[in-house]
Parts: structure tokens; sequence; C-alpha cells
């Protein structure tokens, strides 16, 4: 185990993390605004995950879940703030404390239904994600490892919300 100031100092020496994309998300939705918050409020949006024929190999066996996970990169994303009123509350919350797109590091987790594969096309089911956003990487979904039982913060009183809040342009460009 490394001491806490040990890890600290070795955190400070990282100046700099780059991820290349592997492919190409596409969607209906052509502008964040008006897009879905959650892969839950988007039920029936059908889409498209287009990988890079070179990982295409990456794609061997996925055809066997029902759902998977898409890490991408929040392209449109705009200012970053500590602080938020996030799509759900009218108050301000820490910005880790939300979901908003706007962060120091711009990265998206959408979980959506896998509906079928044609070479490097992924057909998906439940996309809250804008048109030609960048790819990170993809898992797959696994309740076993992924369901938890959790507390939701303030979100508890507001998930009411969630199959009529849309994007309305507040964290973009």
């Amino acid at each position: 185990m490394v001491p806490d100031t040990e890890r600290s100092m070795k955190t400070q020496q990282i100046d700099e993390i780059r991820y290349k994309p592997i492919g190409i998300i596409h969607s209906p939705f052509k502008e964040p605004s008006g897009t879905p918050i959650q892969s839950a409020g988007a039920s029936g949006v059908e889409g498209r995950v287009e990988l890079f024929p070179e990982y295409a190999k990456g794609l061997k066996d996925i055809e066997g879940f029902s759902h998977i996970i898409l890490i991408y990169h929040f392209h449109l994303s705009g200012k970053v703030s500590l602080e938020v009123v996030p799509y759900m509350d009218n108050r301000l919350h820490g910005l880790f404390a939300t979901r908003a797109p706007a962060r120091p590091n711009p990265i998206g987790i959408s979980i959506v239904k896998l509906l079928k594969v044609q070479g490097v096309m992924l057909y998906v089911r439940d996309v809250d994600i804008v048109d030609s956003t960048p790819l990170l990487d993809i898992k797959p979904y696994v309740p076993d490892f992924d369901l938890r039982e959790a507390q939701i913060g303030w979100l508890a009183k507001e998930l009411n919300k969630l199959g009529r809040t849309k994007d309305d342009g507040r964290f973009s460009r």
C-alpha cells in the first residue's frame, strides 16, 4: 500500500492524459439542446455506434450482452464550474454530485441496449448522446458487477422529472 503523501506526490507529477477515439456515436440528436439527459430518459431512441475498423476484433462475443456501457467524450460541453444548477433541480450543487456534462474531464457514460452487431456497427436503443460524439470505450453491462443498492442524495426527490427533462443548452459551448 502506498502512503497518502507518496500517492499525492505521484498524482501531482501527471501533466496530461490523452485518449484517442475508437469510434463515433450516431443518434437523432444534432445538438445538445433537446437531447434526453440520461439513457433512462431516452427510452426507445435508437442510434448506432460505429467502431473504427482497427478495433473490429474487440467486438468478438459482444453480441451475447443485452446492454453495453458507452464511454465517450462530451465534445460540445462548455465552461466548467465546480458548482452547477443541474437539469432536474433549481438549486446549486457541487459538480461531482451531478451528472452535468461540463466537467474538468468531459467524459460521459451511458448504458444502452444492444440490438445487433453488423461488422463494426453496433445498433443500440435508449441513446441519450448527441450525434457524432467521439467514443472512447465500450464495456459490457453486467448487473452482478454494476447494480448496487444505493442512496441517490438530492436526486431522490427529483427522479419523477427524468422522462420530461431534456438538455436546455446550459452546459454547451
